[in-house]
């Protein structure tokens, strides 16, 4: 949670975007 670089928050957002991509699949399903 430092601001030593976008490598955390770039990871942060796709941990997020990978997680609503299983919700939005497993509602499909």
């Amino acid at each position: 949670m430092g601001g030593s670089g976008g490598y955390g928050a770039g990871f942060a957002l796709i941990v997020v975007l990978f997680i609503l991509l299983v919700i939005v699949g497993a509602a499909w399903l």
